[in-house]
């Protein structure tokens, strides 16, 4: 047992509370065997008990705190704008988007532009969020360009311009951390150095890093996800490293924040069939019990999804997960909820496009070009001007493409209705699903004053009917296999499928996203409206209905 501690003092405004095991975190009587994508159920159970994954979506690179009563994750975004998402919860279970730290990618790298669309598997990487001095603390890196800081007194923002603390490619997985005293640090990863973790002291305002106190406190094949804790006087180093069976969490500690880091120890077994849980954030909920939000590491079509597992400690060590018999944790697939009597909360995902603003689970692929869409041109729709694609007729090189993930649960599915009468010759629109390099989309090809039906993926291209009708209905439905059909409508009653069954896939470090689409490749020229986009999820077993999935807090 241990008493009387601080971790993050100044960040999470949770001092000197008495850490003991966790017996209570495990859901009794609850089969925890579960094969790797084939979870039937998820989330909240509403029975005082949840199952993993906690969020079913491509949520990487986690990291979490609490501030009060209230959780606040942050995810990796790589080339997808805005960039590093913001989710919120009050139980660590339901999660509501928030918002995003960055709204430019273009204060990273001009190659995130439209008009460059070079920085696919890149851009935003893992990062860490903070509290501090009344205000919340983003950084982050990117492997091109270095890292860099955002504050925020409201984490729903707006959070203030972006700020270079490191100008160098080659570094990733940075965090901060405050002493008791003030001084605060940065910690990160210089992969391109044979994986050395750096820590160095930060300047008084949190923007700058002292390079003169520059030391390296630690080197091992892979290791990063680097965290700094301190806990009943020592200083912990949380990271990942990867061993023989795979990737795994680590930990050390010293009474020195510089070190040496001399004690170390193993928290959870690499657990391959479970695609490795690893990066991501320790904390502690008010009734002190401690938890660790991560992702399932190695990726799939749905991504790398969002998972709490139960913390306990033994002999000063967390260990995460159930233990094993040699004191090393192991994957946890249910629990009881880490607060109780706490609403229920689905993700958003619906949007009838009658606010002035997108809703904060879009994210476009790369900045997108401002003066080719509006949400005020046609009040209650979302009008999207088509131009020219980077190379002609590729979905992967067309500048505002507007997506969301997609979940794995067992049954899925997507419904847009678009007014196409403004479609002019050259162009294409439609539903898309898509990776980098893979992708599938179904809608509309314009070409010799015909509105034809067309499916296309990397090894297929179909036409289909001419579509005489001023609008078109879209659906993709898919389920835990990651199976994808198209199916289009003319009513929006009865549904047709077009073109072959479509595996989902994984790419460039990231899940598949749904998105909607709109290209020319002759000229700048031609415009749909999307009315809706209904976005259903089996929610434990039920099927809601549309619209039902707009969440919020």
């Amino acid at each position: 047992m241990i008493s009387k501690f601080s971790i993050f003092r100044a960040l999470t405004c949770f001092c000197f509370i008495t850490v003991c095991a966790n017996p209570v975190a495990y859901a009794q009587g609850v089969d925890d065997s579960v094969k790797w994508g084939n979870w039937l159920k998820w989330g909240d159970q509403r029975n005082g008990t949840y199952r993993n994954p906690v969020l079913p979506a491509d949520y990487s690179d986690p990291d979490c705190i609490r501030v009060n009563d209230d959780y606040y994750a942050i995810s990796s975004t790589f080339q997808f704008s805005p960039g590093v998402v913001i989710l919120h919860s009050n139980d660590l279970v339901n999660w509501s988007v928030l918002g995003h730290a960055v709204n430019n990618l273009n204060q990273l790298s001009p190659e995130m532009n439209w008009d460059k669309m070079n920085r696919y598997g890149k851009g935003i990487w893992a990062g860490a969020i903070r509290y501090h001095h009344g205000k919340f603390w983003v950084y982050f890196g990117t492997p091109d360009e270095g890292y860099f800081m955002t504050t925020a007194r409201d984490p729903a923002g707006p959070w203030e311009p972006l700020h270079q603390v490191l100008s160098s490619p080659g570094w990733d997985d940075c965090c901060p951390f405050w002493d008791d005293d003030g001084q605060g640090y940065l910690i990160g990863t210089n992969y391109a150095d044979d994986y050395k973790i750096h820590l160095f002291k930060l300047t008084a305002d949190g923007r700058d890093i002292v390079k003169a106190s520059d030391q390296v406190i630690h080197q091992s094949p892979g290791s990063e996800a680097n965290k700094l804790y301190k806990i009943n006087g020592w200083y912990y180093h949380f990271f990942s490293e990867v061993k023989p069976e795979g990737r795994v969490v680590m930990m050390e500690r010293s009474k020195n924040i510089f070190g040496p880091y001399i004690e170390s120890k193993q928290l959870n077994h690499a657990e391959k069939q479970f695609n490795e849980p690893n990066q991501g954030g320790l904390l502690q909920t008010q009734d002190g019990k401690w938890y660790f939000l991560t992702h399932h590491g190695s990726g799939d079509w749905s991504g790398r999804v969002l998972s709490l597992l139960p913390v306990t400690w033994a002999n000063g060590w967390p260990v995460i997960g159930k233990p094993g018999a040699d004191g090393i944790g192991n994957m946890v697939w249910a629990g009881k909820m880490p607060v109780k009597d706490t609403a229920k909360v689905i993700l958003q995902t619906d949007d009838e496009f009658e606010e002035s603003q997108l809703p904060p689970q879009w994210e476009w692929n790369y900045q997108p070009k401002a003066d080719k869409w509006s949400l005020s041109q046609k009040p209650g729709w979302l009008s999207l001007h088509a131009f020219k694609p980077l190379r002609p007729d590729d979905l992967l090189k067309a500048g505002n493409t507007l997506t969301q993930r997609c979940f794995r649960t067992p049954y899925n599915s997507v419904t847009i209705k678009i007014e196409i009468s403004r479609m002019t010759d050259g162009e294409k629109a439609g539903l898309c699903h898509f990776t980098n390099p893979h992708f599938a989309q179904i809608g509309i090809n314009y070409s010799r004053k015909r509105r034809c039906l067309e499916f296309k993926n990397e090894k297929v291209r179909l036409s289909g009917p001419e579509i005489k009708g001023r609008n078109i209905w879209l659906r993709s439905t898919w389920g835990l296999d990651g199976l994808s059909q198209f199916y289009y409508s003319l009513d929006g009653y009865i549904f047709k499928r077009f073109g072959p069954v479509y595996q989902l896939t994984w790419g460039s470090y990231r899940g598949d996203r749904i998105g909607i689409y709109n290209y020319n490749d002759r000229e700048n020229k031609g415009c749909i409206n999307v009315d809706y986009f209904h976005y259903e999820i089996d929610e434990q077993g039920s099927l809601p209905g549309p619209g039902r999935n707009k969440g919020g807090l």
